[in-house]
């Protein structure tokens, strides 16, 4: 949500649902910031996650992605942002379904989507599509150079099952399940 400061300027409020990109639009101070509060948020000097995920990623969802406490963090960057109030946030949300519950006989398909992100694409459509495919009790397997929160999000509001696991430094492997 923006505000209109006693100056004339738009100033964006800055709450657990404000978008990446947006915020550091409006606060471009705040990118060192971000990369104190978690050494995972140095990815977004990558040009290209920078028009993509950042665009669709809430702060919430960076909360995930960082494995920060999404309340400690955005009152962080209000507090750096120079906005008065501090919000009181809670940092509890759904588990995801654990990765060791992934019965990897289940599988029918995999995708690394890291080459595609790496040239400014987004898997998000072409996963949402595989998932649609997908007959009960079947998997279909994700790999991408960061935790895919927006993503997930979307997958388990139209009722899959989401397991995450870091496989490795730029290896996050997302298991969706009809």
């Amino acid at each position: 949500m923006e505000t209109i400061e006693k100056t004339g300027k738009i100033a964006l409020d800055i709450t657990p649902e404000t978008k990446i990109a947006a915020l550091l639009k409006a606060y471009p101070q705040l990118e060192p910031v971000l990369m104190q509060i978690s050494p995972t948020f140095g990815k977004l000097q990558n040009p290209v996650l920078r028009k993509t995920v950042a665009k669709v990623a809430s702060l919430r969802q960076a909360a995930v992605i960082g494995n920060v406490q999404l309340g400690g963090m955005i009152n962080r960057l209000r507090a750096a942002a120079g906005l008065a109030s501090e919000l009181s946030i809670s940092d509890s949300g759904g588990e995801a379904w654990k990765e060791g519950q992934v019965d990897r006989a289940k599988i029918v398909e995999s995708f690394d989507a890291r080459p595609m992100i790496e040239t400014g694409g987004h898997p998000m459509n072409l996963v949402l599509e595989k998932a649609e495919r997908l007959n009960p009790g079947e998997i279909f397997e994700l790999v991408t150079p960061f935790l895919p929160a927006p993503l997930i999000e979307i997958l388990q509001a139209k009722g899959y099952k989401v397991a995450y696991n870091q496989a490795g430094e730029n290896e996050y492997r997302t298991f969706i399940q009809q």
